[in-house]
């Protein structure tokens, strides 16, 4: 009876097991693919989802910045001259963060389009070019500053000549924590205590654990597979870009992949009333994917 017990037992565990993975493959409607809202752009990028879960991305090479109106499902223009932004994220204020990389700076703009720069160098020097960034409840930000140089920049000079990763505490004060060959996309989670962050060219990306304020344990491999942005629902999977969208478990382990027909597929995030809609932005163009999964918060 004792081994009929235990074998009962492991049998119902297997189901579990069995039941996890077939729930991610519940995660989106099979009849349901990538929709195009518009391919009116230069290079689509950054995209963030505000308190009401319409999301606001850059157009870079034209210096604006967007918004996707979900109850209408229309683009619309939210800023023009932007100082060339890059990755964005909204605070908790609902002021959205822009990796700003003219002049090399953070930006923070309200709602109401007043400009205020958090940052503009790290120990007297210019930042190569802040590229995206993920906000704590903290109210701090962490931030990847690779190097890309821009045909609009003038007389940019390198001064800062390692490619890292930042935290910016609330009071401004700013610390390096560790360097990549090229960072790029990072995305975090309070829920589960993570941080990652694409190392693109190395054709890597790295987890942290979050031990507390600004503070991470030595990064350890996720997977093998740069990204130029990335997103993270609320199960702790992680959403990497470049060839359409990839999506990885908890555990490194690659479970998706949505086809996008674009050259290149920069950046995700989840946004709409319910933070069930995977915004895309690929090359000239925006996507949206209705999923069975919410996004983190």
């Amino acid at each position: 009876m004792k081994n009929l017990f235990k074998i009962g037992w492991i049998g119902l565990v297997l189901v579990l097991l069995s039941c996890k993975s077939v729930n991610y493959s519940n995660m989106f409607y099979h009849d349901i693919k990538p929709q195009k809202i518009s391919d009116k752009f230069g290079f689509t990028e950054g995209p963030s989802s505000d308190r009401e879960g319409n999301v606001y991305f850059t157009d870079q090479p034209n210096d604006k910045i967007y918004f996707w109106d979900w109850k209408t499902n229309e683009i619309k223009e939210f800023l023009n001259k932007t100082g060339r932004a890059n990755g964005t994220h909204f605070d908790k204020d609902d002021n959205l963060i822009t990796c700003s990389d003219d002049q090399g700076e953070i930006w923070k703009i309200s709602k109401d389009k007043k400009v205020q720069i958090l940052l503009k160098g790290f120990e007297g020097r210019r930042l190569n070019g802040p590229n995206d960034v993920w906000g704590d409840s903290s109210e701090g930000m962490y931030f990847t500053d690779p190097l890309y140089k821009r045909d609009y920049w003038v007389n940019f000079k390198q001064e800062t000549l390692h490619k890292s990763l930042y935290y910016r505490s609330k009071d401004g004060k700013v610390v390096k924590l560790d360097t990549f060959t090229q960072p790029n996309g990072i995305a975090g989670s309070e829920k589960y205590k993570k941080l990652y962050v694409s190392d693109i060219d190395a054709g890597k990306t790295y987890v942290y654990d979050i031990l507390d304020t600004g503070k991470l344990s030595e990064k350890k491999l996720f997977c093998e597979m740069g990204s130029d942005g990335m997103t993270l629902d609320k199960h702790g999977n992680l959403y990497l870009t470049g060839k359409g969208v990839t999506v990885f478990n908890r555990e490194g382990k690659k479970i998706y992949h949505i086809p996008i027909e674009e050259d290149w597929t920069s950046n995700v995030t989840f946004g709409g009333k319910h933070n069930d809609v995977l915004f895309i932005t690929a090359s000239k163009s925006v996507y949206i994917l209705p999923t069975r999964v919410k996004g983190t918060k």
